[in-house]
Formats: C-alpha cells, sequence, structure tokens
C-alpha cells in the first residue's frame, strides 16, 4: 500500500512547518509530517502522512498569505493519483491531476476529457511558476508531457513537475560543499 496524504510545496525563509494553518505541528519519525529535501531559495515540501489540520484549499490560500509567495498542495492517494492544486499571491489558481488514466478510473471521466485539459493547465501551472521566479525557458509542451507522465509513485511525479518547472533541485541539507 502505498501513500495517502498531502504534499504541501511553498516557500519560506523559515520553515514552513511553522505556518500558523498547521497549529504547531511537528516533524516526527512516527510518519505523520516529513520535511523532504530543502531546494535553494527557501523552497520547501512538507508531506503529511495523516490529514491536513485544515481542508487543503485553505491550506494553500493560508500558506500563500503567510509566505506571500506561490505555493501548491498535492491530494495523493495510495502514491497511484493525485489532485495538485496552486495559488500564487494574486489569486489566480490552477488545479491538474498527475497520473491521468489513474485519475479518469478514479473520477469515472473519459480519459480524453482528462487530457484534453493538459494544455490549459500547462500554461497556467508554468504562469505559475514564472510568478515563483522559476519556469525560465521552460516551454508550455515540456509541463505538458510531465502531466501526461505515468509514474507508479505519484510523488516521483510530482517531483519530476516541480523540476520541469525549473525549481532548484532539492539537496540534502546535512550535505558538506
Amino acid at each position: 500500500m502505498g501513500f495517502s496524504g498531502e504534499l504541501v510545496f511553498g516557500r519560506s525563509a523559515r520553515p514552513l512547518l511553522e505556518a500558523p494553518v498547521f497549529g504547531g505541528a511537528q516533524e516526527d519519525d512516527g510518519g505523520g509530517v516529513t520535511a523532504w529535501w530543502p531546494r535553494p531559495g527557501g523552497w520547501q515540501t512538507l508531506q503529511f502522512h495523516d490529514t491536513l489540520p485544515a481542508d487543503p484549499k485553505d491550506v494553500l490560500r493560508a500558506v500563500v498569505e503567510w509566505t506571500g509567495a506561490p505555493a501548491c498542495v498535492a491530494r495523493v492517494h495510495d502514491s497511484d493519483v493525485a489532485l495538485v492544486s496552486g495559488l500564487e499571491p494574486g489569486g489566480d489558481r490552477w488545479q491538474t491531476w498527475l497520473n491521468l488514466e489513474i485519475a479518469a478510473e478514479m473520477t469515472d471521466r473519459p480519459p480524453a476529457e482528462l487530457d484534453a485539459r493538459v494544455p490549459g493547465d500547462a500554461a497556467r501551472i508554468l504562469a505559475w511558476a514564472w510568478d515563483a521566479d522559476a519556469g525560465e525557458g521552460v516551454e508550455s509542451a515540456a509541463v505538458a508531457q510531465t502531466l501526461r507522465s505515468r509514474e507508479p509513485c505519484v510523488e516521483d511525479l510530482f517531483t519530476a513537475l516541480l523540476d520541469r518547472l525549473g525549481f532548484p533541485p532539492a539537496t540534502d541539507p546535512e550535505a558538506r560543499g
């Protein structure tokens, strides 16, 4: 059985887990909250193994307000599929599925319907990345290709999307260099 929970991606000079919306939650070894390796520039990903302390839409809005930077939340089901929502400080919002075939099965929608949304989704996501000071030199078609990709572990596809959008690669905080 894979991971089910949420991934929260945002930018902050302070640990993202300090955002008031998380209610003082702490990273723990018990699997409740895990901080992924950070990305340069203050970009952080939190993995909530249980449920978020609030509705994902409210968490997304609160993280953007607290950080003043774009953020996204991925709702992951059994590592098979994710519904990813992003928001920027100006209020522009986007939403897309990762692992489209499984998303189509889960939502009882024709795969062609979800696939037809990909070009528009890719353009909105790329505009979000530009607002986040990423995405330079990235083409919408490359983002669309990533959205149409299939990975056995959707968390890997989420990471691939962030990489494709031009966010700096995650680095081991313990590495000396």
